[in-house]
């Protein structure tokens, strides 16, 4: 039962933190303008790149960072705390191990939905890449490191945002699948810590 709460409750607010419009709340608050009816027509950083200018693509970028980060830090520190307070006694490091991967997965899910398809938009968005990255650094870092920075040579090198944000993508799946035991062992070290 503590599961499907926590993890329900994650997925809840990981929804809201990823439909929060930082691409449209950008257009309408620095130009009185909805971003959605220029450029690309989506609410990410790319169009606002093109149609606000660098220092407010690179706000809402940091912005859709964090909303992905955040989601996934709220599910780790909730389920640990739902855990605790409902049972009277913090859950023990093999329930962590069994339990927690599968709320923060659904909160990252769920920030990824929201963003692309916000309540606040009539389920429309942008295209979740930052939102993306910012829950693969909070999940694995060095995932989340490497597929920024194949992001940014790509970019530097073919100057496409969907080039580089797929071939981001194929980088992250390819370090999990090449990582996966090691980034195991450093998941369970940070568990440790805390």
């Amino acid at each position: 039962m503590v599961f499907w709460i926590a993890s329900l409750v994650g997925l809840a607010v990981a929804y809201l933190f990823g439909s929060l419009p930082t691409g449209y709340l950008a257009g309408k608050l620095l130009k009185g303008m909805d971003i959605r009816e220029h450029g690309s027509r989506s609410t990410g950083a790319t169009n606002v790149l093109r149609t606000l200018g660098k220092w407010p693509a690179l706000a809402v970028l940091l912005i859709d960072v964090l909303k992905g980060v955040a989601a996934v830090v709220f599910a780790r520190w909730f389920y640990l705390w739902f855990s605790t307070v409902s049972s009277g006694i913090p859950p023990t490091a093999p329930d962590l191990q069994s339990a927690e991967p599968w709320t923060v997965c659904l909160a990252g899910l769920g920030v990824l939905l929201g963003h692309g398809r916000s309540i606040w938009l009539n389920f429309t968005g942008g295209k979740s890449a930052a939102t993306g990255l910012g829950v693969l650094l909070a999940m694995s870092w060095p995932v989340g490191l490497g597929a920024a920075a194949v992001f940014c040579l790509a970019l530097a090198a073919f100057r496409i945002v969907s080039l580089s944000s797929m071939l981001a993508a194929l980088t992250a799946i390819a370090l999990v699948c090449g990582l996966g035991s090691r980034l195991n062992q450093v998941h369970q070290m940070m568990m440790a810590a805390m």
